[in-house]
C-alpha cells in the first residue's frame, strides 16, 4: 500500500489502506518493500518465538496476548532481514517495512501496534489512538481534529475514508481499490470488511460531498481586511516586540542588520 491507517477506539478498531504498491510517481515504496511485506506475511504463519527455559514456543496461533503476537511478528521481520537484507542491499534496495498490527485476544482488551523494520514496535494509546504508514501527511489533519477514544466506529470509518480521500486528492501515488475493516470490541469476529473502488456509491458520495463542503466552509470565511476601522478582526495590527513586520528596503545604503 501507499497509505494505511489503523485506529483504536473504545468501541473497536478501524483499518483502511489503499492497494497500490507503487504508482510510478515516487520512490516511497518499491517492489523490494512489497517482497519484504509478502515474505513477512508468509513466515508469520510458521514463525516460532522460543523463550529460554520455557515450554512450547509462541506462535501467531497460540499467543495469549496481542503483545506476544506482535513479538512473533517482529521476529518474523527479523527473520526476513537475516535472509534477504544483504541481497537487497547489493541490488540497491533498502530493507524497509512498516506494519500496522492490531486485534483482540479473548481475556484482554484490544491493542494496536506499529512495527518497524528492526522488528521493534510501539503501541497506540489514548493520547495517540491511531497509526499511519506510507503517504500519511495529507490525511493527518482530519484524524487529529475528529478522533478521540470515545469516537464511534461508524464516525471513525467515515473519518478514515475522508483521510484517504484527502490523500488521494493530493498525491497521485495513492489510489483505489481501498480495503476497509471495522472490528467491534469484544465480538472476536467481524463482517464489516469491504473492498472499495471509485464506483462504490458511498465513497463517491463522500468524495463529492467532502470537496463541496470544504469549499463552502472556505467561502464562508471572511477575506483578510487590513484596516482595523472596518473590521473587528484586522489582519494588520499594532506591531508587537515579538512579531514585527519585515523591514522594507528602499535605498542601497539600508542594511538588514
Amino acid at each position: 500500500m501507499t497509505y494505511c491507517v489503523g485506529i483504536k477506539l473504545n468501541a473497536g478498531l478501524v483499518f483502511l489502506s489503499d492497494s497500490r504498491t507503487n504508482a510510478g510517481v515516487d520512490n516511497m515504496l518499491s517492489a523490494g518493500n512489497l517482497s519484504i511485506s509478502q515474505s513477512v506475511r508468509e513466515i508469520l504463519q510458521v514463525e516460532q518465538l522460543k523463550e529460554n527455559g520455557s515450554g512450547d514456543a509462541i506462535t501467531i496461533w497460540n499467543a495469549t496476548s496481542m503483545f506476544d503476537a506482535c513479538r512473533v511478528l517482529g521476529q518474523a521481520v527479523r527473520h526476513v532481514y537475516d535472509r534477504d537484507a544483504k541481497a537487497l542491499q547489493h541490488a540497491g534496495v533498502e530493507f524497509n517495512v512498516n506494519l500496522i498490527f492490531g486485534g483482540q485476544i479473548r481475556g484482554e482488551g484490544m491493542r494496536l501496534f506499529q512495527v518497524y523494520s528492526a522488528g521493534n514496535f510501539i503501541e497506540a494509546t489514548a493520547e495517540t489512538p491511531y497509526f499511519q504508514i506510507g503517504e500519511y501527511k495529507y490525511g493527518k489533519p482530519v484524524l487529529d481534529r475528529v478522533l478521540t477514544p470515545e469516537t464511534g466506529l461508524d464516525e471513525a470509518a467515515k473519518c478514515a475514508l475522508v483521510s484517504m480521500d484527502s490523500t488521494m486528492k493530493s498525491n497521485l501515488s495513492v489510489g483505489p481499490p481501498l480495503d476497509l475493516v471495522v472490528y467491534e470490541a469484544n465480538r472476536f469476529e467481524t463482517d464489516r470488511v469491504v473492498c472499495i473502488d471509485m464506483q462504490n456509491p458511498y465513497f463517491r458520495m463522500l468524495h463529492s460531498s467532502w470537496g463541496q463542503k470544504l469549499r463552502e466552509v472556505f467561502d464562508s470565511l471572511d477575506h483578510p481586511v487590513w484596516d482595523s476601522s472596518h473590521t473587528e478582526t484586522p489582519l494588520l495590527t499594532a506591531a508587537s516586540g515579538r512579531a514585527k513586520p519585515l523591514k522594507k528596503i528602499t535605498r542601497p545604503d539600508e542594511r538588514l542588520i
